[in-house]
């Protein structure tokens, strides 16, 4: 049985977690961040690492991967109205990562480092929180 294009609309609309309101979109940024920068522990560090520094030791693919992951969450900032000054400093943090990243062996250990996604991450929890204070979580 076929559904028509609103009849799937009003169905995503309405699940949750994939909505456009800014909760929705706060939870799914939360989870794209966690899975890019802090999905495991290392054992014996207590330092989180996440796909983008596993993903990052294949050659020129995984780079180009967690970019475009991080290149969405910069995306759905911009759905939710972040300025253009914002979005520029998170593009450039993904950019900075993704160069950097791409060097061989350096750019692993820089990966580990620095988490752009995580800066992003920040600034779009100080937005929210400024212009939808109805989306704010307490966290430990």
């Amino acid at each position: 049985m076929a559904i028509s294009q609103d009849q799937f609309d009003r169905i995503a609309r309405d699940l949750p977690g994939f909505g456009s309101d800014p909760a929705s979109v706060r939870r799914r940024i939360e989870a794209m961040e966690k899975m890019l920068e802090g999905m495991f522990v290392l054992p014996g560090t207590n330092r989180r690492v996440g796909l983008d520094s596993i993903v990052g030791f294949i050659p020129v693919v995984g780079d180009i991967a967690t970019a475009a992951m991080g290149a969405w969450m910069v995306w759905e900032a911009r759905n939710l109205g972040m300025s253009k000054w914002q979005l520029t400093r998170m593009a450039a943090n993904v950019g900075f990562d993704t160069v950097l990243g791409a060097v061989p062996l350096v750019g692993d250990v820089f990966d580990f480092f620095y988490k752009s996604n995580t800066k992003n991450l920040k600034l779009i929890r100080r937005h929210l929180d400024k212009h939808h204070p109805s989306t704010v979580t307490i966290t430990q």
